[in-house]
């Protein structure tokens, strides 16, 4: 078996899993929530309108300020409808997932040992003096 074929097989097993399934099915609802979808719409026309402000020698600045409140008002609304927190909630280990598996193939093929290769998290303090260097 290629290689290919091998990553092939590896796409349809994520597609098996749990956390693939799960987060299916809250883009299904999400895409499905006419209150979110309604509230997206807006969004982005706020956003539209503040890029076309944007865009103009003679901005109007409480016409921006006026927009960016707006938009921020919306995005806090996107974020708290159920649909879009249920997504957030089933993407977080879907995403963990993808990152390991990654981590593994990248590893693997930059000559680490495939059966102890894993993500690791990197975290940054600010002081570099300590560090082993970025990731």
């Amino acid at each position: 078996m290629d290689i290919i074929q091998m990553a092939r097989d590896l796409g349809k097993e994520i597609q098996k899993d749990e956390r693939y399934l799960k987060i299916q099915l809250a883009m299904q609802a999400a895409d499905h929530d006419p209150r979110l979808q309604g509230l997206i719409g807006q969004y982005n026309q706020r956003r539209a309108a503040m890029e076309a402000e944007l865009q103009k020698q003679d901005r109007d600045q409480q016409k921006l300020q006026a927009c960016n409140r707006e938009m921020s008002g919306l995005y806090k609304a996107i974020m708290e409808t159920p649909s879009m927190m249920a997504y957030n909630e089933a993407k977080d280990p879907m995403e963990e997932l993808l990152r390991r598996v990654n981590a593994i193939i990248e590893q693997s093929a930059n000559g680490a040992d495939p059966d102890t290769a894993d993500y690791v998290e990197h975290t940054c303090s600010g002081e570099c003096g300590a560090c082993g260097g970025c990731h």
